[in-house]
């Protein structure tokens, strides 16, 4: 009798554990329905069903829920800054975010802040990649002749420099958590921007550095950085670009002084 009744056990499913139903509620206003004013959306989400990333609920709401919710993502691994949002209040990548598995607690998601609204959680980055193209974040040389013979070489010195730096993503979480850049995006370049274009500026490489300073010497492009560091607690890949402003207004200390001097 044992044995039989060991048989049938293995042969029952295993009992389905219970739900972990967790609510996402999402910033949503789609520019197609006139008059509308933005609204939060709840959607309820058994946590046993789905992948531990917010982007993975989020992708699941759109597939199973409802597909009219809009997001931008990529990669799913934290590299290309397509998904970047502003998840319980800190602007961050969806795709690396851990869903809070606090089951009483909200999870509150917005379009990064700040910034005109496309549709649903998805910002207009023009003015944010304009800036970046403006400083012209590539290498320049004076003399391009040798351009395609060779390598530039590089010491390993020199190439360390540039750690901290080479590995932003643009994902703008940074820019767009700075008040400066709230209250002043059209002549402030804000911390990613202003990030890259010292990581230009450093390359031992590049022939460009006094006329990359030149270009931010106007009152606003760098100077309305007020050193609050929101860029740096907010990053999500863990870099640092209030330092990198730090360095550049060192740098441009200098400059200035070597031009007053002629």
């Amino acid at each position: 009798g044992m044995a039989a009744h060991a048989r049938a056990a293995e042969e029952a499913p295993a009992a389905e554990a219970p739900p972990r139903l967790k609510r996402f509620a999402v910033y949503r206003w789609s520019p197609d329905n006139l008059g509308e004013k933005p609204r939060m959306q709840t959607y309820e989400i058994d946590l046993n069903k789905c992948g531990p990333m917010v982007l993975d609920a989020l992708i699941k709401i759109k597939n199973e829920m409802d597909s009219t919710l809009t997001f931008r993502r990529s990669c799913r691994e934290g590299i290309c800054g397509s998904c970047a949002m502003n998840i319980n209040g800190g602007n961050t990548l969806a795709c690396t975010k851990r869903i809070d598995t606090n089951l009483s607690k909200v999870t509150k998601i917005y379009p990064l802040p700040h910034m005109y609204v496309v549709k649903d959680l998805v910002p207009d980055l023009s003015n944010f990649y304009a800036q970046y193209k403006a400083i012209q974040p590539y290498l320049k040389k004076k003399d391009e002749s040798n351009q395609g013979k060779e390598q530039y070489f590089q010491s390993i010195e020199d190439r360390d420099k540039l750690d901290g730096l080479y590995e932003c993503i643009l994902c703008a979480c940074c820019s767009t958590s700075c008040p400066s850049y709230w209250w002043n995006a059209d002549k402030y370049l804000g911390p990613a921007v202003l990030m890259q274009a010292y990581r230009w500026m450093i390359d031992s490489r590049d022939d460009y550095t006094e006329e990359r300073l030149a270009q931010l010497q106007d009152p606003f492009s760098l100077y309305r950085c007020h050193t609050i560091m929101n860029c740096t607690q907010t990053c999500p890949k863990g870099l640092n670009p209030g330092k990198a402003i730090a360095e550049i207004k060192k740098m441009m200390a200098t400059y200035k002084e070597k031009v007053a001097h002629g």
